[in-house]
């Protein structure tokens, strides 16, 4: 598995951006993954995660409503629609996948592999 994420850029508070996870591996339709974020000074934080087959989804409470993951396993992606952006926002964002089969999670210890991360951040 190998987790390349983009989309990350500077956008006023209010727009939206979309990031997208890619995997170059074979196996990545038996993920389940997640998105998970990190502020200069602040823990990684969950963000939100989708079960392998794109059914189950999990979202923290500050971005339920706003953000939306999806995943085609046709072409090895996962996204998060983000939009509504507010200041609180700025942060790397990280894709991860879980070991295979297993149920979407919140819990940044049981995800096994990780992208590089890819800078969000929205002005005030």
């Amino acid at each position: 598995v190998q987790l390349q994420a983009s989309g990350g850029g500077l956008v006023q508070a209010g727009g939206s951006l979309r990031l997208s996870c890619a995997d170059s591996g074979r196996t990545f339709s038996v993920y389940p993954m997640g998105w998970f974020r990190q502020a200069p000074g602040k823990e990684r934080e969950f963000v939100s995660a989708i079960s392998w087959d794109g059914i189950r989804t999990l979202y923290a409470d500050s971005v339920k409503g706003r953000f939306t993951i999806a995943r085609d396993n046709a072409k090895n992606t996962i996204s998060l629609q983000m939009n509504s952006l507010k200041p609180d926002d700025t942060a790397v964002y990280y894709c991860a996948a879980r070991t295979g089969f297993s149920p979407p999670d919140s819990d940044a210890n049981s995800y096994y592999y990780w992208g590089q991360g890819t800078q969000v951040t929205v002005s005030s």
